[in-house]
């Protein structure tokens, strides 16, 4: 099991994405930290996957501080010495730029970067005393999106989070590879989750969606968990500050595609 007795945490695990990845690294022999501020969607889940091997759920708002270093606490008092960080938890909130108030932008930007760096900072610390202490580096994952690439003009602070996430992987992995820490990150295209799954409800939405996906499909939340697996594991041991992009094709497109029906 290539994650066997690791220590992870997951944020934003509780559904989608995020829980997709903390099943995949149960499977995988890791001890899982699910962080989420949904209480009952991340007590349910890791209830779920407590029959695969050890889960926690902790609560955690990630943009609080406060909240960040009573989650490092408690994940450290259940399992030990943290191994692997999945920077996860993220919002969405939609509006024209002339539109979007102050507070929406904030609340998004606190979540999705503020967020990811509050918490990789708290864990790469952490693993930097494991490592003097004489334990393995650890690895750290974050979430990003094509949207750090392209931009959407109805999702404005989304769209400038997950290009801050790009720049904020590529500082964290230079400043932590003296330690031996690896730090990638995962741009997912269109991802079955539950807020795509409302818009792929709807036809003419859903033919935008498979019009610039050369692969003709949405994907699935357990192929971005296999790329998480693959980044998390001595596999891409050479790897960092890298993003991979697992969008069916869609960034290398400057066209559109036909759409097959059905």
């Amino acid at each position: 099991m290539s994650l066997e007795n690791k220590v992870a945490i997951v944020t934003g695990g509780a559904r989608g994405i995020g829980l997709a990845i903390a099943e995949r690294f149960v499977s995988d022999g890791a001890r899982v930290v699910i962080a989420d501020i949904d209480d009952d969607a991340g007590s349910d889940a890791a209830e779920r996957l407590g029959d695969l091997g050890p889960v926690r759920f902790i609560h955690c708002d990630v943009g609080e501080k406060l909240a960040v270093r009573n989650l490092l606490a408690s994940a450290v008092d259940a399992f030990g010495d943290i191994d692997i960080l999945v920077n996860n938890a993220g919002v969405v909130h939609a509006g024209d730029f002339l539109e979007i108030s102050e507070e929406d932008f904030e609340r998004v930007l606190c979540v999705n970067l503020k967020g990811a760096f509050l918490v990789a900072q708290a864990v790469a610390r952490r693993m930097v005393k494991q490592i003097d202490n004489g334990g393995a580096p650890g690895v750290i994952i974050n979430m990003s999106s094509v949207n750090a690439v392209f931009a959407i003009a109805n999702q404005v602070p989304y769209s400038v989070s997950k290009g801050g996430m790009n720049q904020l992987t590529k500082v964290m992995a230079l400043s932590l590879a003296p330690h031996g820490i690896r730090v990638n990150g995962i741009g997912p295209g269109s991802i079955m989750t539950d807020i795509l799954a409302a818009v792929a409800n709807d036809e003419a939405a859903r033919k935008r969606i498979l019009s610039r996906t050369p692969l003709g499909r949405i994907g699935q939340p357990s192929e971005i968990a296999g790329v998480a697996a693959f980044l998390a594991s001595d596999d891409a041991s050479y790897m960092t500050g890298q993003t991979v992009y697992v969008d069916g094709g869609r960034l290398p497109l400057n066209y559109t595609v036909p759409v097959r029906e059905d």
